[in-house]
């Protein structure tokens, strides 16, 4: 698989993963009408979450090593909920019709959801 097609199938999975989090999870809502401006909203998020992840993430993880060590990594759910909130501001900041609504349970079950689909996605999709 080419590196565009790669990231448009990771971009896809993502997008497809916050769409169900929004039919699933409660207190997080898609506020569109249309299915194509759902479609824009859905992608441009997974972009959204795709640069706050790649960005922050690895600073996170440095700076808080002896955190994740000390909590055996539980404070990844922590970390990743925020980023997750911090997403569904830019969002809202845009004027994207996207909204998490708070930290318990939305942001929390919103990024472990996501997570957890976005990794199963790129189990079948990844046929190197």
């Amino acid at each position: 698989m080419g590196f565009l097609t790669g990231l448009l199938v990771r971009l896809g999975s993502t997008a497809l993963a916050f769409w169900l989090a929004t039919l699933l999870i409660p207190g997080i809502t898609l506020g569109t009408d249309s299915i194509g401006e759902a479609v824009l909203t859905l992608v441009l998020v997974a972009v959204i979450f795709g640069v706050v992840n790649g960005v922050l993430q690895p600073i996170i993880k440095t700076l808080g090593c002896g955190l994740y060590l000390l909590t055996l990594g539980l404070i990844a759910l922590v970390v990743n909920a925020l980023l997750f909130l911090l997403t569904s501001a830019i969002a809202g900041a845009l004027g994207l019709p996207f909204e998490v609504d708070g930290f318990w349970p939305a942001a929390v079950l919103g990024a472990l959801f996501v997570s957890v689909v976005t990794w199963l996605l790129g189990l079948l999709l990844d046929r190197d």
